[in-house]
């Protein structure tokens, strides 16, 4: 062991001796890329195909990976594969990615790799390789033996040398998406590490509030909490496996004596982006229990006070970044790509040889060679891929068709992943589903929320698939793995033991049960292939928590009376806190942060409820429904009553203005008629006057930013809010007084409505 650790401290300090400032300049920069994520949240998916080669709104996940590197100034990248690694490797060699110029992308393979950890000491021993064939060499020279044997050891030291670390490179999983430029971390990583040898990671981080509700973010992960040194950015805490029974966390006293000032945060989101020294290879070969990269090796740093290595975090604020963990994370990222957040990684932009397709009106994209029923309707936010086919009064919305799909006529398919070469028999019902390439789905089929149909699975005739069920034609394995374990089962590397129980499901009840085969024949129905897997004992709560399907409505509630009962005892211990999470005395507590920590969470779920918005008016919703789906994405960005007033307001006066006129009075009357139709789902957001004049403010703002069109309307159409019984004169008039103090330029619109605020004041008073 003692001559394991000369070893890594001596291939350590000679990558810091040949860092100087122009060695870095010269160097060009390297990322290792893992291909594989160690996990079995994706199967049976995973079972056939790996995690970095499905589709992600119809490109695969690894082409948004290596498009970011690509884009951020990295010029070579070590692909490591292990699970399914002949599938990987065969993509990439017939990819654009082998013939890019100033960019190559190399693979490295091994079938006996379990964790990321396992991986990064293989890329170590690699590297260590190098040095001893390279002093191999010199002594053969020396000695003068046969050319051949230096010819041969010559290969050897230039395979190993195609996989050398030169210096820094950005660790990742080919499971990222971003858009980030990478410059300043890099920049402030260099300028640590040539005042501190031991800053040896700096670690990529996004605001990202977890709902109270769930403990999760939006990403479906779990709320994780970070202690940073305000000052210096230094990583002092990590934990995302909080026992939240407890209601708190337990900091070691050591860290708050040593640390003056620290920032405890709950708001913040893991991009799974690192900036990494070159020892951060070698610390994984001193520590063999390192196998995940958060769990064992950030918190076993942190926790190592003899050799003093350091983690950093750089934030990012504007830009995208996100891991695709789980179903819901694949979900939300999906629809953030189709909302453009991860520009230029979008469908209509052509990147890594993805279909060219066209940016219609409400977020629809079109792939070529589509051929679409006149009565068949596709919704906002949808993509269609090339080649598809649509049948007549289909309805598709909020989802994401695959190529070559023929999808018959009368189905509906809300909220979906529907991959290449799926059949969709007419009168079939898809919501919040994933189906994968080569599915059947026969007449008059239905998924339920959160279903997973695997590859080739044919569901029968009239046949219902209960909610969260997976379905595949593998049998379930015997022995579940951990998620720190393999993913997959591949002839190259390993088998999984399945068994000869299969899931079926009773309709009558739409519940889970578990029989004894009869000869392996599953049963889906008539005509059904597949087998459904069940879900092990206490995994219900994980499938709805990791589900595409939004989070049901009584799951909220039931966590919702649980927190209630969980804050009375956390109020009644609480120290002094600021809203940015630093430990500060009283007198230094500020609220600054509060607006900027809530900024991206605010525009996120602004345009999550124009979407659910838009899908109502153009489905036909009931008002109650838009309620529910509204209150849902309330609990998870963590919203108040006005928020979700705001929003809702915003999304009927867009669509106002979207409505064909040609005139003001026109827009007028069509925003009057939006008013009346949808004011019940206005309303019951506005339970206090307060609520009253944030759609007055709201409507003041845009007014004079991004609908001007309203500007010259605003009083009247203030009178018909106020006809309407949505705004009472009260909040007019508090709304008018609160700007008697305010500029000229703050009181143009309290000007415009002068004589109805006039009108309203003598009604009052005659009242009185």
């Amino acid at each position: 062991m003692g001559a394991q650790k000369k070893r890594a401290a001596a291939a350590a300090a000679a990558a810091r001796v040949s860092e100087d400032p122009d060695d870095l300049a010269r160097q060009p920069l390297q990322a290792i890329l893992l291909a594989d994520s160690f996990t079995t949240k994706f199967r049976p998916i995973t079972l056939e195909r790996p995690k970095v080669l499905l589709p992600l709104v119809n490109v695969p996940m690894i082409n948004y990976t290596l498009a970011w590197l690509e884009a951020a100034g990295v010029a070579e990248v070590f692909v490591f594969c292990c699970a399914h690694s002949k599938q990987v490797i065969d993509y990439l060699e017939n990819s654009e990615w082998f013939s890019q110029p100033n960019f190559t992308v190399k693979t490295i393979e091994s079938h006996n790799i379990i964790s990321a950890g396992d991986a990064l000491r293989l890329i170590y021993e690699q590297n260590v390789a190098l040095v001893d064939i390279a002093c191999l060499l010199k002594l053969v020279s020396l000695s003068r033996l046969k050319l051949a044997t230096c010819y041969t050891l010559t290969i050897c030291f230039l395979v190993v040398l195609s996989f050398k670390i030169h210096g820094d490179f950005v660790l990742i999983s080919g499971d990222t998406v971003s858009n980030m430029s990478l410059t300043q971390a890099l920049q402030e990583h260099k300028e640590r590490k040539k005042k501190d040898n031991n800053a040896v990671m700096t670690m990529i981080i996004k605001k990202s509030k977890p709902s109270p509700i769930t403990r999760q973010s939006r990403l479906g992960t779990d709320e994780l909490f970070m202690a940073i040194d305000p000052n210096t950015k230094q990583l002092l805490y990590y934990e995302d496996k909080a026992d939240h029974s407890k209601g708190t966390i337990c900091l070691d006293k050591m860290l708050l004596a040593e640390n003056p000032s620290i920032s405890l945060h709950n708001d913040k989101q893991d991009c799974y982006i690192d900036i990494c020294s070159p020892e951060v290879l070698s610390l994984f070969t001193d520590n063999f229990d390192y196998q995940h990269l958060r769990r064992h090796f950030v918190k076993g740093l942190l926790l190592d006070d003899i050799m003093g290595y350091k983690i950093f975090t750089h934030e990012i604020h504007s830009s995208y970044a996100a891991r695709i963990d789980n179903y819901r994370s694949y979900d939300i990222v999906s629809k953030d790509i189709i909302q453009r957040w991860t520009y230029p990684y979008v469908p209509d932009v052509k990147f890594c040889g993805n279909r060219a397709t066209k940016l219609e009106r409400r977020g629809m994209y079109r792939a070529l060679e589509i051929e679409q029923s006149r009565s068949a309707q596709v919704g906002s936010f949808t993509v269609i891929g090339y080649g598809t086919k649509i049948g007549s009064n289909s309805k598709i919305s909020d989802s994401v068709i695959g190529e070559g799909c023929t999808i018959g006529s009368n189905v509906l398919i809300e909220g979906s992943y529907i991959w290449d070469n799926v059949i969709i028999e007419d009168g079939c019902e898809l919501r919040h589903v994933i189906v994968c390439d080569g599915v059947i789905m026969k007449a008059g089929a239905v998924l339920k929320p959160g279903v997973v149909l695997s590859f080739k699975v044919v569901i029968g005739e009239r046949f219902v698939v209960p909610a969260y069920s997976k379905v595949s034609l593998l049998q379930q394995p015997t022995v579940h793995d951990s998620d720190e374990e393999l993913e997959y089962a591949d002839n190259s590397s390993g088998t999984v033991e399945f068994s000869s129980i299969q899931g079926t499901a009773d309709q009558s009840n739409g519940e889970m049960t578990s029989e004894s085969s009869e000869a392996h024949k599953p049963k889906l129905g008539t005509g059904g292939v597949g087998y459904i897997w069940s879900i092990c004992e206490g995994g219900q709560e994980e499938e709805w928590r990791h589900s595409v399907a939004p989070i049901p409505e009584d799951k909220l509630t039931e966590l919702s009376e649980a927190m209630d009962d969980d804050q009375e005892l956390v109020t009644q211990d609480r120290t002094a806190l600021s809203t940015s999470g630093e430990l500060i005395s009283d007198s230094n507590a500020s609220e600054g942060d509060d607006n900027e920590d809530s900024k991206d969470d605010s525009v996120y779920f602004e345009k999550e409820v124009e979407a659910t918005f838009l899908r109502a008016v153009e489905e036909n919703v009931k008002v109650d429904h838009v309620i529910l789906e509204v209150n849902s994405l309330r609990l998870s960005y963590n919203m108040t009553s006005a928020d979700c007033a705001g929003a809702v307001f915003y999304s009927m006066m867009k669509l106002a203005i979207k409505t064909p006129h040609s005139s003001a009075s026109e827009l007028q009357q069509n925003t009057a008629n939006i008013i009346t139709t949808w004011q019940k789902l206005l309303k019951s957001y506005l339970l206090e006057i307060d609520e009253e004049i944030e759609i007055i403010l709201k409507f003041e703002e845009m007014c004079l930013e991004s609908a001007k069109e309203f500007s010259p309307l605003f009083a009247r159409i203030l009178h018909i809010l106020y006809d309407k019984d949505i705004l009472q004169e009260d909040a007019i008039l508090r709304w008018a007084d609160e700007k008697e103090g305010a500029d000229e330029s703050d009181k143009v619109f309290v000007r415009q409505s002068e004589k109805f605020i006039q009108w309203l004041r003598e009604a009052s008073e005659e009242e009185d």
